[in-house]
């Protein structure tokens, strides 16, 4: 990924997007050139000169100060990740060789992760790491996600864009790669000389249309928390409320756990899925082993 482009192409988006009115600006002139804020606008509103934001969005962020980057963040109306990615990019301008060196997960994860996540015995829990492979899961995790962890490498972002099952397990199929490729990018911009990243980027702008087109758009955002809607091909609909955990101790790994509303038909079928798996159709789908298939 060639940072400069990287930093040009952010900026430009994102002030494409905002409009004189939301910025809070007089609409001067009848016929604008450009479908968002003019560079002197948001300079204006950065409280910096034209020549030096125009310096900025092409690509040139070395040597930038948190005072400046903030107000930028203020000026384009970034939202919180959108904001820790420019910082992100910022570091990337100002740091040495050594300092740019990913820090990432490698392995199984360690027994005391897989005995949290085998003693939840009640919601779906899932690992992965900063590639979305699915690193480990307890059996209520691997029997949710069965149509992924069915592929000799289970990994949610070859799965939502290259098998075509993936339209049916995800009634939001659009939302879901959405915000999957703006997690991504969040990835990319905190690690961008990382090869194995920068390397399924490219293995899935060549194979995918879509994650091309969303990839080119520059979104950012953070996966925390949110509603998954499934269509399971053994129990149907489910809408889940997930709930996602950094895990400090292993850089890269994330926890995931997924819950549904007391009462609903979403609990009704994970209860048939806590069932499935325990049967011994369901066991045998569900009892691979991800992190003995995760790539090296």
């Amino acid at each position: 990924m060639d940072h400069r482009s990287e930093v040009r192409e952010f900026l430009s988006t994102r002030r494409a997007r905002l409009t004189p009115d939301r910025a809070g600006l007089p609409a001067y002139g009848g016929n604008r050139r450009v479908p968002g804020l003019r560079r002197e606008e948001v300079a204006l509103l950065a409280g910096v000169s034209v020549d030096y934001y125009t310096r900025l969005e092409r690509g040139d962020l070395s040597g930038a100060s948190d005072t400046v980057l903030d107000a930028l963040a203020r000026a384009l109306q970034l939202d919180e990740a959108e904001t820790a990615h420019l910082f992100d990019l910022a570091r990337t301008a100002n740091a040495s060789p050594v300092a740019r060196r990913p820090r990432r997960a490698a392995g199984s994860v360690r027994p005391s992760i897989q005995r949290i996540l085998d003693a939840i015995t009640e919601a779906p829990a899932i690992v992965r790491d900063s590639y979305f492979d699915y690193r480990a899961a307890n059996a209520l995790g691997r029997a949710l996600y069965a149509p992924v962890f069915a592929e000799p490498h289970p990994n949610s972002a070859r799965f939502s864009f290259l098998n075509p099952a993936a339209r049916e397990f995800y009634p939001d199929w659009d939302q879901v790669t959405r915000e999957l490729v703006a997690t991504m990018r969040g990835e990319a911009g905190r690690n961008p000389y990382d090869k194995r990243l920068t390397d399924l980027v490219g293995e899935l702008s060549t194979r995918s249309d879509r994650f091309r087109t969303l990839w080119a758009a520059h979104d950012v955002r953070y996966h925390r928390s949110g509603v998954k809607r499934l269509h399971h091909p053994v129990v149907g609909d489910l809408e889940l409320v997930y709930e996602a955990f950094e895990l400090p101790a292993d850089p890269g790994l994330q926890l995931a756990t997924y819950t549904a509303e007391p009462g609903s038909p979403s609990a009704d079928a994970l209860k048939l899925l806590a069932s499935w798996a325990a049967s011994g159709e369901g066991a045998a789908a569900v009892r691979r082993d991800p992190a003995a298939t995760a790539e090296p």
